[in-house]
């Protein structure tokens, strides 16, 4: 939460800090609702830091936020994303509406992205895991996150002996919770699911792959 509230750490300062001593939801000034991707080839961790709520669309929000400021210069000659995914959470493996706004992303980029989920209880062997966010957390302990500029700017400071970096960054756009999943997606279901474990490895293509004429 954004606001003068505790969190567990040490940070040295020059005079006596004073938080409050309950963490109430009412008495916060925002949520700070971090996104992360990790690349593995760079050894580089982008953050994103919502203000909104932790939904399938704020996911493919942030996805889509690095591709367009980072990815397509890092990577100009790639055809296909793969992403590692935990099973639940926003972008749960079970749920329509992640494939659907997904399916909308490669549409829009052009780019087929590949998802492969860790299957429940798995998740720590997911490399962001050990890479990013423990040294994320070790760079903000003790931070009191009075605002979101905050938050960012520690997190941002997070390193490595192996040559870490981290760029965060701030979105501000409201994400609404509860959205459905439209019918026509779920009669025609466009996400192709690999033969192998399906339910948690598939790939979704731009829909232009599936127009005659076009490769």
């Amino acid at each position: 939460m954004i606001g003068n509230f505790y969190r567990e750490g040490r940070l040295y300062t020059q005079e006596q800090v004073h938080v409050n001593d309950h963490d109430f939801r009412s008495s916060a000034d925002g949520m700070a609702v971090p996104h992360g991707l990790y690349d593995m080839t760079h050894n580089i961790g982008y953050l994103t830091i919502g203000t909104s709520n932790d939904t399938s669309e704020f996911a493919i929000a942030c996805i889509r936020l690095w591709w367009l400021t980072y990815g397509i210069f890092d990577y100009p000659d790639a055809t296909e994303i793969l992403l590692l995914c935990d099973c639940g959470g926003s972008n749960n493996a079970r749920y329509y509406i992640f494939k659907q706004d997904l399916q909308a992303l490669v549409d829009e980029l052009g780019i087929s992205i590949r998802i492969a989920h860790y299957p429940p209880y798995t998740s720590k062997y997911n490399p962001i895991e050990h890479r990013l966010f423990p040294h994320v957390t070790r760079a903000s302990q003790g931070v009191i996150f009075k605002t979101f500029e905050i938050a960012r700017n520690f997190m941002a400071n997070a390193s490595t002996k192996t040559g870490l970096s981290v760029f965060a960054s701030i979105l501000d756009q409201v994400f609404e919770t509860k959205r459905k999943v439209s019918e026509h997606f779920k009669e025609n279901n466009p996400i192709y699911f690999d033969d192998f474990l399906p339910k948690w490895n598939y790939v979704a293509r731009p829909y232009f792959w599936e127009v005659p004429g076009f490769i």
